[in-house]
């Protein structure tokens, strides 16, 4: 029987969560929470935002399927990975897990939607663009970057370029993931950008309206995508310059919404329902619709 039917949770419900601190501007639980609805689910999604020095406690205390799963977001997506009994390839590629998924064995299963959310938004905003066809360039080298980085090289990128401020960052990231991927600092985008078929910003630069990052977009191919995992606001300054020049953009709220489904997907066995409109909603939260 639903919690639609019975007007509210029952003892069966299948509950499942967001962890970060702080968590309290998390849209998480807003789009599981309105899928779980529509779908009639006896089911519940709901913030957790243990003390950061007590994240692997908090973590080791749900084994056994005390809840279903969690995502996992800023800043305990490395300490996620770490305290997984077994983890996907996107996962380990990334050094970083965003989904937990506790079995009722004890075992805690890691994974990375992070990087395939990016790689659905692409294809739902840019359609037809081929990731295989021309170098990547990610702005940052943070938690971000390491997702998309891992995701961006499984789907066939020939070259990933990061750059970063601080180019020994950048650096890091490039041993970790092999010849395919090189580090740069600033000074040098100008003459990366002329062949670029997809630039990506994983910085923060942006967030509430400020100043993206200062790439000559301009010398990017007429034909490249723009990517902006900002969303708040939802054109950032970033995008709105990449539009300006013509060129196709993604912004990061697709990208949020793209990786909350094999999330949903694996809290509750089924695809979230297309009955609800998840993305006017969130436009709604963000004063944007």
């Amino acid at each position: 029987m639903s919690s639609q039917m019975t007007g509210g949770l029952t003892g069966a419900a299948i509950v499942a969560g967001v962890c970060g601190a702080p968590i309290k501007h998390s849209m998480s639980p807003v789009i599981h929470n309105a899928w779980i609805q529509a779908a009639g689910l006896d089911a519940a999604y709901v913030p957790f935002a243990p003390a950061e020095d007590r994240f692997e406690a908090f973590i080791e205390g749900l084994r056994g399927g005390a809840i279903r799963g969690l995502n996992v977001t800023i800043p305990f997506k490395e300490r996620a990975l770490a305290v997984a009994d077994t983890a996907s390839d996107l996962a380990r590629m990334a050094g970083a897990a965003n989904l937990l998924i506790f079995e009722a064995d004890g075992t805690i299963r890691a994974d990375n939607t992070d990087g395939p959310g990016l790689l659905g938004a692409i294809a739902a905003q840019a359609p037809g663009f081929d990731v295989s066809a021309a170098p990547v360039i990610i702005l940052g080298a943070g938690g971000a970057a390491r997702g998309a980085v891992a995701a961006l090289l499984l789907a066939g990128a020939p070259q990933v370029r990061i750059v970063n401020r601080t180019l020994a960052r950048a650096g890091e990231l490039a041993t970790t993931f092999g010849a395919k991927v090189i580090a740069a600092d600033e000074a040098a985008l100008p003459g990366l950008l002329t062949d670029a078929g997809l630039v990506i910003n994983a910085t923060s630069l942006g967030l509430g309206g400020g100043d993206g990052p200062a790439a000559s977009l301009e010398l990017t191919p007429a034909d490249a995508v723009i990517v902006d995992m900002v969303y708040k606001p939802l054109r950032t300054e970033f995008l709105q310059r990449a539009q300006a020049l013509g060129r196709r953009t993604v912004d990061g709220l697709e990208m949020l919404l793209r990786q909350a489904v094999p999330s949903f997907e694996a809290f509750y066995g089924q695809t979230p329902p297309t009955t609800v409109d998840v993305r006017r909603l969130a436009l709604h939260l963000l004063g944007e619709a």
